[in-house]
């Protein structure tokens, strides 16, 4: 398929995508805005926040100019193009330019939509439901496909966009080397969130002490300020990894535990579980039951490993970069 696809602004899914794509032939490039903490290896990095506002707006102007004589489609993040106000989109809209908008999280997640089946939801204060609203009109008007990684983000934009696409996030498994996890004295069990309240994790850190006065021998790492590479590296020499338990879907750290044959916590909302492949080996709890789900996980070791099998073979049906790659491009065709 030969197609130049240009992803921006910014993220750690778009870069295994651009991979996965690359693997198929599609010249993909992952262009990241800005620096950030956690060392992602974007193709190219424009390190705007090295800028003036001045030189930011010139640079964008210049980038954007130089894109359209490379690139035939553009495939957008998070709900952002190159401009906060959107200026771009027009002007690619009328050089006959392709356009596809990916939204991730918070960028559509209404909280007066997710409360409905959801009472344990956090939704980040800066995303109000106005400005959500408006990004979503003006996002639409120009683009006519959209893409959500799972069934609890498709309900927020289902009548948005003319086309809304489901496909689950990217993982090259070939980069994750599985470490399953066997019983012992004293297992590692780990939470990474990015933010505490959207993630529930002052339940988790109730739940590791209750059980630590209870008398269970284990160790607790909270995963916080690391980067990308050194998170991977923990990740990696857990024998228990818990997610988030207010949104009610499974992340992107889910996924990657998974990956490396490790079971895995997380809320998964009663009415999402179905609209999963059945396969799914995702322990749920929520912060109600966290307490007593790692309990049981601790007292029954012999399931870790056969929890971690699972989780890797489902990573390889339905997360790999070979299979999720097709979609995206069966999506570029349709432009």
């Amino acid at each position: 398929m030969d197609l130049n696809v240009l992803h921006i602004p910014y993220g750690s899914p778009m870069i295994e995508l651009c991979h996965a794509l690359r693997l198929k032939g599609v010249e993909a490039t992952a262009c990241h805005f800005y620096e950030n903490a956690y060392n992602f290896k974007p193709d190219q990095s424009l390190k705007l926040n090295q800028k003036s506002s001045t030189e930011r707006e010139r640079q964008i102007e210049k980038f954007l100019k130089d894109s359209m004589n490379k690139y035939d489609i553009f495939h957008f993040h998070f709900g952002e193009t190159f401009f906060s106000d959107k200026r771009d989109l027009p002007i690619l809209k009328a050089a006959g330019k392709k356009m596809v908008v990916h939204h991730h999280g918070s960028d559509i997640r209404l909280l007066s939509v997710a409360k409905k089946n959801n009472p344990y939801v956090r939704v980040k204060p800066e995303w109000t439901e106005e400005k959500i609203y408006k990004n979503l009109e003006t996002l639409s008007k120009y683009i006519d496909h959209a893409i959500v990684q799972d069934y609890e983000l498709e309900e927020y934009i289902s009548n948005s966009y003319k086309h809304v696409h489901v496909i689950p996030h990217t993982i090259d498994t070939k980069q994750f080397k599985p470490v399953y996890p066997t019983p012992k004295q004293s297992p590692l069990i780990i939470h990474a969130p990015t933010m505490r309240d959207l993630k529930g994790t002052e339940y988790i850190l109730h739940a590791v002490n209750a059980l630590k006065q209870e008398g269970y021998s284990f160790q607790f790492e909270l995963i916080e300020g690391y980067s990308y590479e050194e998170t991977k590296d923990l990740l990696a020499k857990a024998d228990i990894v818990i997610d988030q338990l207010r949104i009610g879907a499974s992340g992107y750290i889910s996924s990657e535990a998974m990956a490396y044959g490790k079971p895995v916590v997380c809320y998964i909302r009663d009415d999402l579980v179905s609209k999963y492949p059945k396969e799914l080996p995702i322990v749920n709890a929520n912060p109600s039951t966290i307490c007593d789900v790692l309990r049981n996980l601790l007292q029954h070791p012999e399931k870790w490993s056969e929890l971690g099998t699972r989780g890797r073979r489902y990573i390889e049906n339905y997360h790999d970069a070979s299979v999720v790659a097709d979609q995206y491009m069966n999506i570029y065709k349709r432009l």
